[in-house]
């Protein structure tokens, strides 16, 4: 099989989808790498490591798509890649179709087979996605704290607090992977968490594990309206797998938060649990509504490129090497796990979350 490496061309987008290290797997198993030139450099892995590892380097991204028959990317690919998506290809990436409605159409009328890493489901757990889930979460807790200072927009509040002050009080909107991480990170820094959660037992189980400066309490709009008025950091870390992300926060609701607090909405790569997000990039990652800071950054592990890259590739080459060696029927039927993963197969669309945040036409994957 030829498998195909493009760069990823998303702004400020800098992690790799393959490592050398892989790339010597693959080849060793007899099928060809094409790796595009440059596009471990953001990664901190040059074009002599993948050359030394067997990969074959081509000069143009179209040159790339042209060729493989499994593309292996980070990123969804985003609308100059459109053209390049044809019949018969095998896209393994981040895809969030629920909301990115022109990429879905675009993939369907390709004919591509599309297969969402976020979606990859084993024992009810999603692998694929956890690792970017940590550095999203972690993250959060960072840039949270960052722009709570006054040269930032925020009201210039010390998340940790000093001797005397009291900290921030931090409200996390979700008790999953990303939310915990950004739990833990805050109150690390001394902060006041609070993390909502519907899951009783998930509760219990945080109660239990998590530092004693972090609490948890029942998500309902109730408990959030209580908390917002001393909310400093709102982290907004709902995931439904494959689904829009409900909006758990509305417009009306930030006049209850003080002037100066700040939001970060890790969902926003599935369109965000604050009524008032879009996605933003690195290079400008904020914008200011009703006196309150929004960081909605659509690709936050991109920042930790090389973290990033390694904890991906750790996760997803499992896969990546059973789609080459099995191909996409055979990989299907050695692990189920990845059947949810199949978004788009043949002009269809084969995950029922996205069809209904879409309003199109839902298809079951044949057995």
């Amino acid at each position: 099989m030829i498998i195909g490496v493009p760069t990823e061309i998303k702004a400020q987008e800098y992690r790799v989808a393959l490592l050398p290290s892989g790339v010597q797997q693959l080849v060793a198993d007899g099928h060809r790498v094409l790796v595009e030139k440059g596009a471990g450099n953001g990664s901190g892995y040059s074009d002599a490591e993948y050359i030394a590892a067997g990969a074959t380097m081509v000069d143009a991204h179209a040159d790339v798509f042209a060729a493989a028959d499994l593309i292996v990317k980070v990123k969804e690919p985003i609308e100059i890649e459109y053209p390049l998506l044809r019949r018969g290809q095998v896209i393994f990436t981040y895809l969030h179709l629920a909301a990115d409605k022109p990429l879905t159409e675009a993939m369907l009328a390709s004919g591509c087979t599309g297969i969402a890493y976020e979606t990859v489901l084993r024992n009810g757990k999603l692998p694929l996605l956890e690792p970017m889930s940590e550095i999203a979460g972690r993250m959060a807790s960072m840039v949270g704290a960052v722009n709570l200072s006054k040269n930032n927009s925020g009201m210039g509040k010390l998340l940790g607090g000093i001797p005397g002050v009291l900290p921030a009080n931090v409200m996390v909107i979700g008790g999953g992977t990303a939310g915990v991480n950004a739990a833990r990170i805050a109150a690390g820094m001394g902060a006041d968490v609070t993390i909502l959660e519907v899951d009783v037992e998930r509760m219990r189980h945080l109660d239990m594990v998590m530092p004693r400066n972090c609490k948890t309490l029942f998500s309902n709009r109730a408990n959030i309206e209580a908390l917002l008025p001393d909310t400093d950091l709102l982290i907004g870390a709902v995931l439904v797998p494959g689904a829009k992300a409900p909006k758990l926060v509305t417009r009306d609701m930030l006049k209850l938060m003080r002037q100066g607090s700040v939001i970060v909405d890790i969902a926003i790569d599935q369109g965000g649990c604050i009524e008032t997000s879009h996605a933003t990039t690195h290079q400008n990652p904020t914008y200011v509504v009703d006196g309150i800071t929004h960081y909605c950054v659509a690709n936050m592990p991109g920042a930790y490129a090389r973290t990033s890259t390694q904890g991906l590739t750790n996760v997803t080459f499992g896969y990546l090497r059973k789609l080459a060696n099995l191909g996409i029927e055979g990989a299907l039927k050695a692990d189920a796990s990845l059947v949810p993963g199949v978004n788009i197969m043949d002009g269809k669309l084969t995950f029922k979350a996205v069809a209904e945040a879409l309003d199109l036409p839902f298809t079951p994957l044949a057995a």
